[in-house]
Order: C-alpha cells, then sequence, then structure tokens
C-alpha cells in the first residue's frame, strides 16, 4: 500500500491526533525540563527506582527525553522520535518492574503513554497510517 493509498482522515480525527500527540509533547517537557537543574526533589525521588542520587544522570535522562520529544513534534522526524520516546517510556517500565511498583499506576504508566503517543501520530501521518493499515 503507498502513501497515496493510506486510508483518509477526517478534520476532526487529524486534529484529535495532534491534540493527543499535544498532550504527550506537554507533558515531556515537563518531565525533561524539570530533571534540567539540580533539584532535590527530582534526585531523591530517583533513589528509589535505583538510580543515584546525582543531578547529572538526571539531566541526562531530561535532556535524552526533551531530544526524543523535540524529535516526535517535528512532523519530518516524528517516526524516530516516537521510536525514541518509545524506548524512553521501556526503560521507564523496566525500572518500576524492578522495583515492584503498583501495575496499573506505575508499571503500566509508560505503556498508556506509548498508546497516546503512536495514537496521536497515526491520526496525524498518512505514511504510518500506510505502514499500519487497520482497514482496507
Amino acid at each position: 500500500m503507498s502513501i497515496s493509498e493510506a486510508a483518509p482522515v477526517s478534520p476532526g480525527a487529524l486534529w484529535t491526533g495532534r491534540a493527543l500527540s499535544g498532550v504527550i509533547v506537554l507533558f515531556m517537557i515537563f518531565d525533561g525540563a524539570i530533571k534540567l537543574p539540580p533539584l532535590d526533589i527530582v534526585t531523591q525521588t530517583m533513589v528509589p527506582l535505583g538510580w543515584p542520587a546525582d543531578a547529572n544522570v538526571a539531566r541526562m535522562l531530561g535532556v535524552i527525553g526533551l531530544i526524543s520529544t523535540a524529535l516526535y513534534a517535528l512532523p519530518r522526524t516524528a517516526v524516530l522520535g516516537a521510536i525514541l520516546l518509545t524506548a524512553y517510556m521501556g526503560g521507564a517500565i523496566a525500572t518500576n518492574v524492578r522495583v515492584d511498583n503498583p501495575l496499573f499506576s506505575h508499571m503500566l504508566f509508560g505503556v498508556y503513554l506509548g498508546i497516546i503517543l503512536w495514537g496521536g501520530l497515526y491520526l496525524r501521518d498518512a505514511k504510518v497510517r500506510a505502514l499500519i493499515p487497520f482497514s482496507r
């Protein structure tokens, strides 16, 4: 199936995709931005998850998240950004599984975000719809 054969999407679905993607972008900007300055609350909440209470580690995670988010927000690199954010969420899921956090509120939070980010991208990008045709 070529891009021109991708299932057309209504203007409402397109705007829904943009809104879903916007929610992810805003959340990830907040998540990355709070990790950049050496905030005690950030470094201290990393310790129970098995991460060192080191501002540089938090900063590195914040930069990775922000770069991945920027790539996701730009149409030309949105698929790469989605892949990188999916990997980032996988790391968060693995961290929460390792410390035996609650399933639905902590472990699966990255899954929820991944569904929203890929759903938003699917609705706003014809190339992704052509690659993953749910209907013919």
